[in-house]
């Protein structure tokens, strides 16, 4: 088994990464350091989640100088949240040794930034457009950068970044070293390492290890007209901690927002059209654990890096197999099981196949009832066989009313999930929930509204006692 020590790091370094937990290299480490310590300029197709900061950082610390003033190495990123992502990594490794590194993007005041340049700064990480605003400015000098890394270079294509990338690749020293970071390779990605990385080593962590390892994986065919109503099925019967869903359109991402808002569901909306202050309001709602469902575009999502995701739903069938391995790598992290449920309509079943061509297995199809009854409310569910009590869709419904909110730290997937496991019904027992600062109020079956008010009434939920007892007028 390989170590970091048997890669030729300093005792400097490796104690640094012994104090950040670092135990053993990830594939991408292991492959892409080697060639990044002896000066060669590296390739490397891996997703968010592999390791690939610590791949291109550790050579980066190693070889900047912190006794040399200058700006010795420049990370460009396409997000905001990538590149508070990658300083917060790359100073934890280089804190040791010395090394100042300065994050500089757009949404904060740039006077800040120039200042903290002025005062120092080994390494820089910025977003394309901010960092070509301070060299504009003079206040970025590049003449040193030796070390130069793009990292998620298809974002930046995805984003119009690649020809301001280009402008900044020429402002940096002929001999620099480069390293190129990507998900997936689309043609303009390999002409540009074509034109600017010189004899470069390639490495490739393959989509299968990353996808199917950790993650259990379905398909659920439905009609277009039917997929919202589907989602929910799917939401309420996998309940999950955190889920991200991904669609393909900013104005599709609004529109199932509201839809699963309409339905009683704690979601938010994440796309690129989105001012950056509710961007950042969204990210760290989902990172805090606050948020349990984000619908989320492709490249907005770039930037969550979340280990307690344990769901991804594909609303929209990805645009590739390779999109397909980057977006359910969401989930499975950090040893971790995670669950995958691609959304196939009718016309897109040569899609499917591509895909599953590609990771080298047949993606099973989806059914409600997979899921198990957790020993506690709060718990994830287990895979299980007892029977829970299904609709047939004609029963008349009550009004209940339970005692406890949204002051009480309580959201409707909280007590939706408490009435569900303890009176074993289905997600589609339970509807109409309105949350409000110290009560719920929520309709279930006729037939069940006794049985369930007296089977779930006393149950612990988040610290609360939750009371149940049907609504007067």
């Amino acid at each position: 088994m390989t170590t970091f020590a048997d890669l030729g790091l300093s005792e400097t370094t490796l104690k640094a990464l012994q104090d950040v937990g670092y135990e053993k290299p990830s594939p991408i480490q292991e492959q892409a350091i080697p060639p990044l310590m002896e000066g060669r300029d590296v390739i490397g197709q891996a997703q968010t989640g592999t390791g690939k900061t610590a791949a291109f950082g550790i050579p980066m610390v190693e070889q900047v100088d912190p006794s040399i003033k200058e700006v010795q190495a420049l990370v460009l990123t396409p997000t905001r949240e990538l590149c508070i992502q990658v300083t917060q990594a790359l100073r934890s490794y280089g804190a040791p040794k010395g090394i100042d590194v300065v994050a500089v993007f757009g949404g904060a005041p740039i006077r800040t930034q120039q200042a903290q340049l002025n005062k120092g700064g080994h390494v820089v990480v910025g977003t394309v457009g901010r960092v070509l605003d301070l060299i504009s400015r003079n206040a970025l000098i590049l003449h040193d950068a030796r070390y130069v890394v793009l990292d998620e270079a298809d974002e930046m294509l995805d984003l119009g970044f690649l020809e301001d990338v280009e402008k900044i690749l020429r402002m940096t020293p002929n001999g620099r070293q480069t390293a190129l970071f990507s998900a997936t390779m689309p043609d303009p990605i390999r002409k540009l390492a074509d034109r600017y990385l010189y004899d470069p080593v390639t490495v490739k962590v393959e989509a299968e290890t990353l996808t199917t390892e950790n993650v259990e994986q379905f398909q659920l065919e439905v009609k277009p007209a039917d997929k919202a109503a589907r989602l929910v099925d799917v939401l309420k019967a996998e309940r999950p901690e955190q889920a991200i869903v991904f669609v393909r359109t900013k104005v599709r991402c609004d529109q199932l927002n509201r839809t699963l808002k309409d339905k009683g569901l704690n979601v938010k909306a994440l796309h690129g059209d989105m001012s950056q202050g509710a961007r950042d309001g969204v990210m760290l709602a989902f990172k805090g654990g606050r948020l349990p469902i984000l619908v989320a575009t492709d490249v907005a999502a770039r930037g969550l890096d979340i280990s307690t995701v344990t769901h991804v739903v594909n609303f929209d069938i990805p645009t590739s197999p390779d999109v397909y391995a980057h977006r359910i790598g969401r989930t499975g992290r950090m040893g971790k099981t995670g669950r995958a449920i691609t959304f196939v309509e009718p016309r897109q079943k040569r899609d499917l196949e591509a895909i599953e061509k590609h990771i080298g297995t047949t993606i099973a199809p989806w059914s409600a009832g997979a899921r198990g009854e957790p020993t506690t409310v709060r718990e994830r569910p287990r895979r299980h066989t007892k029977p829970r009590v299904s609709r047939n869709g004609d029963e008349r419904y009550v009004t209940l009313f339970a005692r406890g909110g949204a002051a009480d730290g309580l959201e409707v997937a909280d007590v939706v999930h408490a009435i569900t496991e303890k009176a074993k019904l289905d997600g589609e027992a339970v509807r109409d929930v309105r949350l409000l600062q110290r009560f719920a109020i929520l309709s279930v079956p006729a037939g069940d509204a006794e049985r369930i008010a007296r089977q779930v009434s006393g149950t612990t939920v988040k610290g609360h006692r939750l009371e149940l007892e049907p609504a007067r007028a």
